[in-house]
């Protein structure tokens, strides 16, 4: 599945990795570098990448070499990708990027950009298998509408990332193909569903990233891994080209290593879309706006912010480091100038139960396309059903079977009061209960996790073990709500410590609102990095 890129020639006057800050100051509008009189924020690739390349002190070809040096050293190790294009094209359009930049043209706000795209999103120029052996091998005609509209601002896509089959898992030890392993310590996994994703932002062999969060598969890697994951409101961004999981509850999100640049993304992404009736006609903000230096922070700049910290997330069954990293970002928002609380959601418990069986429900209806005749690698068979019983049976994997079986289940005669209906009642009642806790505060928080990032195969044998690892995520994509997440701390473990992931969640369409904030807490969040191991000892060298 993985085309090997050849390693590039050293490149003595570039560094092996972009800074991490720029002084550069620049807008995402112009073509051309501004006056430095401009803020401009630090702690973003996208910008620094633009700032290079229109100031003339990179190539567009030179830092992709430069990204693709690193990508092919780390992979062996991390295996986040399960599909490279061919160098030479990347190399092409990034020297068709220098032509119109010489030639003084409107490059795009994402311009030499490297972006890899989670494998469940289809792309017309490399396979798209959603990470299972039923789809192994097929190249769709078309991009995704996320994917198209980031190419069309200048963004490279790098490749496609590994992710638990169809998005169904926490780990990515679920994919057909491979496991990846967390750039924090290789022996631990880096979530999911979109753990490839988060693992390439989080080892630097990308700028940013597109994930899909159904019930948390942004956010939870995020946490792990230590980087930003933004999982915009339901609607905010065409699901168009995103292969169906749960169509009520599926997004399409964004990791960056800051919130400026998960930010930047969503803005070149987001929008209605005719081909997904389901995207929304509100107009997109401009989250850019807020995205200034540190340096231009009042002494209080969170002054009147409610901050509410959901009670039912920090008590039994939470680590204490995490309770203790959450607190102390609570402590941060207060220094800011926010006011904290403690509210209470009761039926907060409810969504898991819930989610998983709406998820499987709609699982169950949304992958019986992959019948070998419509989608999906066939098997020989002399009779029909036979056909459809070997092609699934051999197609699928064993978490995939499980969840189509419990979803069938819960949509039979008999059971479907029981259990669909139910869980679409507990669905309000969360609905109800995040809209009342929203109107009296301004943001929720809570962990995006109860844990930090665990062994390998330490839960894969223990599926609700895996599946209580999703508690703290599942209730805002219930509810529609749009969340961010960003790293508030670490915890003993590995070489260097885990990182552990701050949620922040936001009334719908309030993702302006989070960004903001988020950006604010990031850049005075004091005495942490969130640089990994594997790319500290890159800087080091």
């Amino acid at each position: 599945m993985i085309l090997t890129l050849q390693t590039p020639r050293p490149l003595s006057r570039l560094p092996r990795f972009l800074p991490f800050s720029t002084n550069a100051s620049i807008t995402l509008n112009q073509s051309q570098p501004a006056t430095s009189t401009s803020p401009s924020p630090p702690h973003s690739q996208i910008l620094s990448t633009r700032h290079s390349l229109l100031s003339r002190q990179f190539s567009a070809a030179d830092l992709l070499r430069s990204h693709l040096h690193r990508l092919n050293l780390i992979e062996p190790h991390l295996r986040s990708f399960l599909h490279l294009p061919d160098p030479a094209d990347l190399l092409a359009q990034a020297d068709s990027l220098d032509r119109r930049i010489a030639a003084g043209e409107d490059v795009g706000p994402l311009a030499g950009v490297l972006v890899a795209v989670k494998d469940n999103l289809c792309t017309s120029d490399m396979p798209s298998t959603g990470g299972s052996r039923i789809l192994e091998g097929y190249r769709p005609p078309f991009d995704a509408t996320a994917v198209k509209r980031a190419k069309e601002l200048g963004a490279i896509v790098v490749g496609k990332t590994n992710l638990d089959e169809f998005g169904m898992g926490s780990t990515t030890e679920g994919s057909a193909y491979q496991v990846t392993a967390n750039p924090w310590d290789l022996s631990r996994v880096p979530g999911g569903s979109s753990g490839g994703s988060a693992a390439a932002v989080s080892a630097r062999q990308c700028v940013v990233s597109l994930g899909s969060d159904t019930g948390g598969s942004v956010r939870q890697p995020a946490s792990f891994c230590g980087v930003v994951g933004l999982k915009p409101t339901y609607g905010r961004v065409s699901r168009f080209g995103l292969m169906a999981y749960a169509s009520s509850l599926d997004t399409v999100g964004c990791f960056g290593s800051s919130v400026a640049d998960a930010g930047i993304l969503l803005h070149a992404i987001a929008g209605h879309d005719r081909f997904d009736a389901t995207s929304s006609n509100q107009d997109v903000p401009n989250f850019l706006s807020h995205f200034v230096s540190a340096s231009s922070f009042e002494s209080k700049p969170l002054k009147g912010l409610r901050v509410g910290l959901i009670r039912e997330t920090i008590g039994d069954g939470v680590d204490s480091g995490v309770i203790s990293a959450i607190h102390s970002a609570a402590s941060h928002f207060e220094e800011l100038g926010c006011s904290v609380n403690e509210v209470s959601l009761p039926s907060f418990s409810l969504g898991l139960p819930a989610y998983y069986i709406l998820a499987s429900s709609e699982s169950s209806s949304n992958l019986s396309r992959y019948d070998g005749i419509r989608y999906g690698n066939q098997v020989y068979a002399d009779e029909l059903d036979s056909l459809y019983g070997s092609s699934r049976t051999n197609g699928f994997g064993a978490e995939v079977k499980m969840r189509i079986l419990m979803g069938t289940y819960a949509l039979s005669a008999g059971y479907y009061d029981a259990y669909y209906k139910r869980a679409q009642q507990v669905r309000t009642i969360i609905r109800n209960s995040f809209k009342e806790a929203l109107s009296q505060n301004d943001i929720l928080i809570s962990p995006a996790a109860p844990s930090a990032a665990y062994k390998i195969g330490e839960k894969k044998n223990d599926p609700l073990a895996m599946y209580a690892g999703d508690i703290m995520t599942v209730n805002v994509n219930l509810a529609g709500l749009p969340a961010l997440v960003l790293p508030c701390g670490c915890v003993e473990g590995g070489t260097a410590g885990l990182p552990i992931g701050l949620q922040m969640i936001g009334a719908a369409f309030g993702e302006e609102e989070l960004l903001r904030v988020g950006h604010i807490f990031e850049q005075t969040l004091e005495n942490c990095s969130f640089v990994p191991p594997i790319v500290a000892e890159d800087i080091a060298s």
